[in-house]
């Protein structure tokens, strides 16, 4: 086309591509194609919505399935506004340092393959993955591990894959004031579960409650796929790579402890608490205590530097219900207080507190100050569970649950057990969304960082303590009972003396047939 094109009609064109970044694109852009080399850049709609987003809205959050061309019109906007404008300095940054240099190349190639009328500026300095234009106009590329960006004015930043860069929390307050002068953002990510800047990001610009646009583009945007691409594209592909590469879906991506599936479902049980009462309002009750039925009561304690909660879940024993939860920042003496007085309004409820750091003091009050009747004892050196009235006597014994190395995987894997099974229900949202930023990092479950897991831990003790120590205690008090009701029940008159038969030492037996009497009367609510 340009050959037919006299120096006016020139001049016109290229003023009507300063205007029109999808006009400049689609005449006079070519892009490298893996079959057929370089090709005319023909856009389609919804990146033709993207390039007239990118001019409308100063910050642009684009959540996107793979190979939708995102990244390259990408890189023709970054070529028409460096082109077209002069002292443009662009900035992209990701994760790897390759993943940025390449959108960089990208935008250098696309310059290079104009003709050679319609490059009014032209490239005077040409690194590897950085390049500037005579107009004065810049790009370069940079890894967020680095300080790039941080002490100079940007035009335009560009966060690639921002979903999987990690601590962009901190690294956004670092780089906002960079734009302060009126620069743009672009941050272009599939998503990797929730939690993460991105997600955040993308969350608040749907509901209006930060300055980004969102553009929300599954696989199913690009006209050239239907089911038939999508059925033979995710043949051999996992649900999480599914959810990550083509349906934009937070909830189902990354790689959080407790399955995304069963997150689903748990999801489907969330409801409403009957009452918010505490003196924050932060106690949850679904159920009021009923006293045909026995209860658990699990405590985590906060570390006491604000940064996390103190928080408990009460499970009714009879069918694995959360029917109890609190969640706050109370002081020890206040979270002292509280868990004596819940747990006695449910029935002495078996009571759990993890000993870590300052549990301690809460459980002295409890047991010293307060002398709560049923407090869980472990032995210090295997954490096996321990009666409370043998445990005074035990010089091993210690009060509360010990989380250490050795206790965290296994309480964890409970809890996921009881979760994949279906046999514990949540109807917390606190709880099911602190799920959702429950990842594996280097191996070991933790929470996202900037996010807690207090209401999680507490769960998975409770989950452990219900599937361990009460089930060995209620195998053993079934025994007893056994051992007794046969004795009650027997009509027979024991008089022998004969050493080794039953009757021998007759007072001894029924000092012993007393003592499993009260001890299956005292604790006969946990095998109901």
């Amino acid at each position: 086309m340009s050959f037919q094109l006299d120096k006016k009609q020139r001049v016109k064109e290229i003023l009507r591509c300063g205007k029109d970044p999808s006009y400049f694109l689609k005449t006079y852009a070519r892009i490298s194609h893996p079959m057929h080399g370089l090709i005319l850049f023909d856009t389609y709609d919804f990146q033709d919505t993207l390039l007239n987003d990118f001019n409308d809205y100063r910050f642009n959050v684009i959540l996107k399935a793979r190979q939708l061309g995102i990244s390259t019109i990408t890189a023709g906007y970054i070529s028409w506004l460096m082109l077209f404008h002069r002292d443009k300095s662009i900035l992209v940054m990701a994760t790897k340092f390759a993943t940025a240099g390449n959108l960089v190349k990208k935008v250098k190639s696309i310059m290079k393959n104009l003709p050679e009328w319609i490059r009014i500026a032209t490239i005077s300095v040409d690194n590897r993955t950085s390049f500037e234009l005579s107009n004065g106009s810049s790009i370069k590329a940079a890894s967020t591990s680095g300080d790039a960006g941080r002490s100079e004015a940007l035009s335009l930043l560009v966060l690639d894959e921002a979903a999987h860069i990690e601590g962009l929390e901190e690294l956004w307050t670092g780089l906002y004031p960079t734009l302060s002068t009126g620069g743009r953002c672009i941050a272009l990510s599939t998503p990797n579960g929730v939690g993460n800047w991105f997600h955040k990001t993308c969350v608040d610009a749907e509901s209006g409650a930060n300055n980004f646009n969102l553009t929300t583009l599954p696989w199913d945007v690009h006209p050239d796929r239907d089911d038939v691409w999508y059925k033979k594209e995710t043949k051999n592909m996992s649900k999480r790579q599914i959810a990550q590469e083509l349906e934009c879906n937070f909830n189902t991506s990354g790689e959080t402890v407790i399955d995304p599936e069963e997150m689903q479902w748990l999801l489907t049980v969330v409801k409403e608490p009957k009452h918010r009462t505490g003196f924050d309002r932060n106690f949850w009750i679904w159920e009021e205590f009923d006293p045909t039925c026995s209860y658990l009561m699990v405590a985590d304690v906060s570390r006491g530097d604000g940064a996390d909660f103190s928080t408990f879940h009460i499970v009714k024993l009879e069918t694995l219900e959360v029917i109890g939860e609190y969640q706050g920042k109370p002081t020890l003496d206040m979270y002292a207080n509280m868990l004596n007085q819940v747990g006695r309004e449910f029935g002495s409820a078996m009571l759990v507190v993890e000993n870590n750091n300052i549990g301690y003091s809460v459980l002295d009050k409890l047991i010293n100050e307060y002398q709560y009747p049923n407090v869980y004892h472990s032995i210090k050196s295997t954490h096996e569970y321990i009666e409370q009235h043998v445990a005074e006597h035990r010089n091993s014994a210690v009060p509360g649950f010990t989380t250490s190395m050795k206790t965290r995987p296994l309480i964890i894997a409970k809890l996921e057990e009881f979760i994949r099974n279906k046999l514990i229900k949540v109807y917390s949202s606190r709880t099911i969304n602190e799920m959702k930023t429950f990842i594996w990092k280097n191996g070991r479950p933790q929470a996202m960082k900037g996010y807690n897991d207090d209401l999680i831990m507490a769960l998975a003790i409770a989950c452990w303590v219900r599937d361990t120590a009460l089930q060995v205690n209620a195998r053993d008090l079934n025994y007893q009972k056994a051992f007794v009701d046969a004795i009650i029940t027997s009509k027979t008159s024991f008089d022998t003396k004969i050493k080794g038969q039953i009757g021998y030492k007759k007072d001894g037996v029924l000092d012993k047939m007393s003592e499993a009497e009260d001890l299956y009367k005292e604790y006969m609510w946990i095998i109901k």
